[in-house]
């Protein structure tokens, strides 16, 4: 079964997902962050693939991308980094990140090197689903990966239910139209999208993200899914001085998990 199905069946509320751009803030802490959110208290982990045009991205995750990208870090770097990561860390990891990279890599290439190293499940905001459906997802169950796509409070019911029978693992609902990054907390119609999507009474669990930066956001976001994504509020904190477990412990507590 895949990790992401088992996480679901185990713990049904309250699931922190957290965000990290691989290669940040020095290229070699990717390995030290997975291991210690883990051991902190995340529930599943994104890793984001440094990309030159984050287009969903805000100015914080923007940031972040570049210094990774001038660090060095590159995709064949972080399949490096991560070849022996499911020695230490045991909770479902995603990649995240843009189609240009992946197809220049090999989509298939890139889905068996992600196997391998026991990744999980996918996240490419920019793939259509008509596309995945078509080109990719043979690839991606050859290789037992989960595609994991975005709603947003534009979506239509209908279209909702169509990426509902596609996706795999859960259901990403961003918060709301913009770009990602912390927000003080959730406007009416935010709370609205997310009662009108839990009463639709889909099949596949809910993640929300975009804007989720405190213990309240991410209560809130609890009250209406199955857990929340953590990014721009999580990246920021593990700027600047001071070490990384040190940090982590910290952001993680204010949660109040």
């Amino acid at each position: 079964m895949n990790r992401i199905d088992t996480l679901f069946e185990k713990k049904p509320s309250g699931i922190l997902s957290v965000y990290m751009t691989a290669g940040y803030p020095e290229l070699n802490d990717t390995t030290t962050l997975l291991n210690e959110l883990s051991a902190k208290g995340a529930d599943l982990i994104e890793i984001g693939m440094p990309f030159s045009d984050p287009l969903a991205d805000g100015p914080l995750l923007q940031e972040c991308n570049q210094k990774a990208l001038d660090n060095g870090m590159s995709l064949e770097i972080l399949f490096e980094q991560i070849t022996n990561i499911r020695e230490t860390v045991d909770i479902p990891l995603i990649l995240m990140g843009y189609l240009n990279p992946v197809l220049n890599y090999g989509f298939e290439k890139f889905c068996q090197k992600a196997a391998e190293t026991g990744i999980d499940g996918l996240i490419l905001p920019d793939l259509p689903s008509d596309e995945y459906s078509v080109k990719y997802s043979g690839i991606c169950e050859k290789y037992g990966l989960y595609m994991i796509f975005l709603i947003t409070p534009q979506t239509s019911d209908e279209r909702i239910r169509e990426i509902s029978g596609l996706s795999r693992g859960f259901i990403y609902m961003v918060s709301s139209a913009s770009t990602t990054g912390a927000k003080e907390g959730f406007q009416q119609e935010q709370l609205d999208y997310f009662r009108r999507i839990s009463e639709m009474d889909l099949s596949l669990p809910r993640l929300i993200g975009f804007g989720i930066s405190s213990a309240e956001t991410f209560r809130q976001a609890g009250e209406f899914a199955n857990g929340a994504i953590i990014g721009s509020a999580f990246m920021k904190s593990i700027s600047g001085e001071g070490s990384l477990p040190d940090k982590i412990s910290n952001f993680i507590g204010k949660l109040e998990l």
